[in-house]
């Protein structure tokens, strides 16, 4: 399989039937980096009631927060493998494990296509030809994934999950969905316009507040509540951003190694967010004020964000507080410095948002 081509959130499935995720887009020319989603039940089954799903045959459950990583490399660590430029393994597929692929823009095509043989499908046409026929698009710049590509969904409980193409596709739809959440007659609304999103959920973010994190989502506008007339369900809906193919640059050099220098606090303008909107989020940044680390922070180039949290955090000439691992980016030839926010022993210390005027307070409704 030498000459296949995955970006983020295409599906790998293994000879056991588990599903991976297509993780970024940048990967060695042998391998996927990748995060494990879902287990058939015969070798996985957690105690959390949420995990679970059906396909009708088959019983599988998905993972939360670390248990995948934990999961491979306790049981498979066949699918990890060693990541040159940060020096360790991780959790990914070499191409000679893949199985089978599920890419989320063909399975949304054979859904449009097809009769709707239950609600959620239909549901999903009728969401879909809403977003496109306001924003200008087709659905050929659309993709599905989660339950409704792996077909273990449930007609009345699964949400819409929808990947968007193209940055201006996407620039485009955000306007588009700003527009309908302000008409009142408009079957689409913001799922952050109240709190309900968060109401029973424990909070483990230490420098972001819940109330920080709906201001920052409602922002984003990627994140519906679709009300379908038919099943009188409101239906979570998401437009999650990915790239086209012309607009993917593989970042991945063998060469390169990538050293954790030390933990960083600071405030810093941000200079461009053209890949903001995608996993991972990258800021380019001006350095303002250094709160805590070394001197080599004064150098910091960029943010860089795995962690869906912090998507579209933070707007361009928008000054912004960040909280996480120093790293210094180096090759033969020259290095920069960054503050990467991913998985880590500190990961719920880690923060990007808003700042204030007066640069001291996050910045809160």
């Amino acid at each position: 399989m030498a000459s296949l081509r995955l970006r983020d959130r295409d599906a790998i499935i293994t000879e056991e039937g588990l599903i991976f995720r297509v993780f970024g887009y940048s990967h060695p020319s042998s391998a996927y980096v990748c995060d494990a989603e879902y287990a058939p039940a015969e070798i996985f089954k957690p105690n959390n009631p949420k995990a679970f799903r059906n396909s009708g045959k088959n019983v599988f459950y998905k993972f939360y927060e670390d248990e995948g990583w934990k999961f491979i490399f306790s049981n498979f660590p066949q699918y990890t493998f060693f990541h040159e430029m940060l020096n360790l393994k991780i959790v990914g597929i070499k191409q000679e494990f893949i199985t089978e692929t599920r890419k989320p823009i063909e399975k949304l095509q054979s859904l449009v296509e097809a009769e709707p043989k239950d609600e959620l499908q239909a549901a999903l046409q009728n969401a879909l030809d809403l977003a496109t026929h306001s924003s200008g698009s087709t659905t050929k710049n659309f993709g599905v994934f989660g339950s409704l590509l792996h077909g273990f969904y449930h007609p009345q409980f699964s949400d819409i999950d929808l990947i968007v193409y193209g940055g201006k596709i996407i620039g485009r739809l955000r306007e588009t969905l700003r527009e309908l959440y302000s008409d009142t007659s408009s079957p689409l609304k913001n799922e952050f316009e109240t709190d309900e999103a968060v109401n029973g959920k424990v909070w483990h973010f230490r420098n972001y507040s819940v109330k920080e994190f709906l201001w920052h989502q409602k922002r984003k506008l990627i994140y519906g509540l679709f009300k379908d007339e038919k099943s009188g369900r409101t239906i979570k809906t998401e437009f999650e951003p990915g790239k086209e193919w012309e607009e993917i640059v593989n970042e991945y050099d063998p060469s390169a190694r990538i050293v954790q220098k030390s933990w960083v606090k600071l405030l810093a303008r941000v200079l461009k967010d053209d890949d903001a909107p995608f996993i991972p989020s990258i800021y380019e940044i001006d350095p303002l004020k250094i709160l805590s680390g070394p001197r080599e922070a004064t150098e910091v180039t960029r943010i860089v964000t795995y962690m869906e949290e912090f998507r579209l955090q933070g707007q361009k000439d928008e000054t912004i507080y960040a909280e996480g691992n120093l790293e210094e980016v180096a090759n033969s030839k020259d290095s920069f410095f960054q503050i990467a926010l991913t998985y880590c022993p500190r990961y719920y210390e880690q923060v990007l948002k808003v700042a204030s005027s007066n640069l001291c307070e996050c910045h809160i409704v």
